[in-house]
C-alpha cells in the first residue's frame, strides 16, 4: 500500500499551486492507472475560504481523472466516517485509528490527511461490496 499527501508552498500564488497539484495528480493517474477515483464531496460549513480552495482542488482532481477515463465517485464526509468508523459523526482521530486498525498498521498514517484519503478509498470499497451483494452503489 502507498499513501501520501500533495503539498504546495502556501506563499506561492494560487494559480501556480493549482497547476502544481494538477501536474502531480496527472502523474499519479498516469503511473497508477486507476479505474475509479473516489473523492470526498465538498461541503461548506464554517470556513468559506477554505471550502473554496478545497473545491478548486477537487475540481482539478475530478477533471483529470475523468479525462484519463476514470469513473469518479463522491462520498459525503458522513458517509466516509460511517463506513470506516461506524459512526457518521466520528472525529478525525477516530477515523485515523480505524484506518490504522482496518489496515493492520503498526503506526498511524502521517500526516492525518493521509488517513482521511485512505478512509475515502475504504469507504468506496465498502460501498462496492454492498453493491456486489445486491445493494445499490452511488
Amino acid at each position: 500500500m502507498s499513501a501520501g499527501v500533495i503539498r504546495t508552498d502556501p506563499a506561492t500564488e494560487r494559480p501556480v499551486r493549482l497547476a502544481e497539484i494538477q501536474r502531480e495528480i496527472r502523474e499519479l493517474i498516469t503511473d497508477l492507472r486507476p479505474d475509479v477515483l473516489a473523492i470526498e464531496r465538498v461541503f461548506f460549513q464554517h470556513n468559506v475560504r477554505t471550502a473554496m480552495a478545497v473545491a478548486m482542488v477537487s475540481g482539478i482532481v475530478m477533471a483529470e481523472a475523468s479525462a484519463a477515463g476514470c469513473d469518479v465517485v463522491e462520498y459525503s464526509p458522513n458517509e466516509i466516517k460511517q463506513a470506516v468508523a461506524g459512526w457518521g459523526a466520528a472525529d478525525k482521530l477516530q477515523v485515523g485509528q480505524m484506518v490504522q486498525t482496518l489496515l493492520g498498521l503498526a503506526e498511524p498514517l502521517r500526516p492525518p490527511d493521509t488517513a482521511d484519503a485512505v478512509a475515502i478509498a475504504l469507504c468506496h470499497l465498502a460501498r462496492q461490496r454492498v453493491g456486489a451483494s445486491g445493494g445499490s452503489v452511488r
